[in-house]
């Protein structure tokens, strides 16, 4: 058996940031051959993984890149809270997005399959010691596009729109997924709800007019203003373009659709994510 030197060892744990009594173990096992004892603890980490592989994954982070004209934005999984907010952790789902960017795999399946992928997955949980999952991402191309991601990291939103980027488009964007993220609008634009929900959102507000003796002896046409009315409310409440902007202060009496209508934006596609939330 060849002796392992304590250059060899810190060498490997550069190479792998694993505590040295592993590193040496590991040279040992490989006979001092480095490359041999990287596969050993990359096997290990592989087996890290199958020991978890029944744990629950309840916390994570949600990472946004944009570069040129496609955005990523993915989930990432983990066990823990403090998990989530390791810098290990957070160079992972960097390098997840940025390997979406780049390879454009068709799925999760097709992206954990990538090589570099799988080898970053089994060496984050290899030095972190948890399960960690690639849960969703999304890919979009073409267009201009707005971010962000709340301070916890557990929510973001992405949104593309036509039309030219100009100066303060790309903060107006970044307020409106601010505003989606808090909000939680179930749909985008009004063309989104389907026609049933409309169908019975009318009949709902109709039957509570009908119900009110105060309303028993007005005309068709002034009862058919106040379902206009109300059902104008129902969709400032439900639709993301319809409602005003959260920050009022900065966007007085202003709609998401008017503020987009200002920067030149038409919205096309709004992806919204909270971790361990479908």
């Amino acid at each position: 058996m060849s002796t392992i030197s304590a250059a060899s060892v810190n060498e490997l744990r550069k190479r792998t940031d694993l505590p040295l009594m592993e590193c040496k173990r590991a040279l040992t096992e490989a006979n001092g051959d480095l490359d041999k004892a990287v596969e050993i603890l990359r096997s290990q980490f592989a087996k890290a993984i199958s020991k978890r592989a029944d744990n629950e994954t309840a916390e994570g982070r949600i990472h946004v890149v944009v570069s040129g004209e496609t955005a990523v934005m993915v989930e990432m999984q983990c066990e823990s809270a403090p998990s989530a907010k390791n810098e290990l952790f957070a160079k992972l789902a960097e390098d997840v997005a940025q390997a979406v960017l780049k390879d454009n795999p068709a799925d999760v399946a097709a992206l954990v399959a990538l090589p570099a992928v799988k080898n970053r997955i089994e060496e984050t949980v290899g030095l972190i010691r948890e399960k960690m999952i690639v849960a969703r991402f999304a890919r979009l191309t073409g267009g201009v596009f707005g971010s962000y991601v709340h301070h916890d990291f557990m929510g973001g939103a992405l949104i593309q729109c036509s039309g030219s980027a100009s100066a303060t488009s790309g903060e107006v964007l970044r307020d409106i997924c601010a505003h989606v993220v808090a909000m939680k609008p179930p749909y985008f634009t009004p063309s989104e709800i389907p026609a049933d929900i409309v169908e019975k959102e009318k009949a709902f507000i109709l039957s509570q007019i009908q119900a009110d003796p105060k309303n028993a002896s007005k005309p068709a046409n002034i009862l058919e203003k106040m379902l206009d009315g109300k059902l104008k409310t129902w969709m400032a409440e439900t639709v993301l373009t319809e409602q005003s902007m959260a920050n009022a202060a900065k966007y007085p009496n202003t709609t998401i659709s008017q503020a987009l209508q200002k920067a030149g934006l038409t919205l096309t596609k709004v992806v919204r994510y909270k971790v361990g939330v479908a």
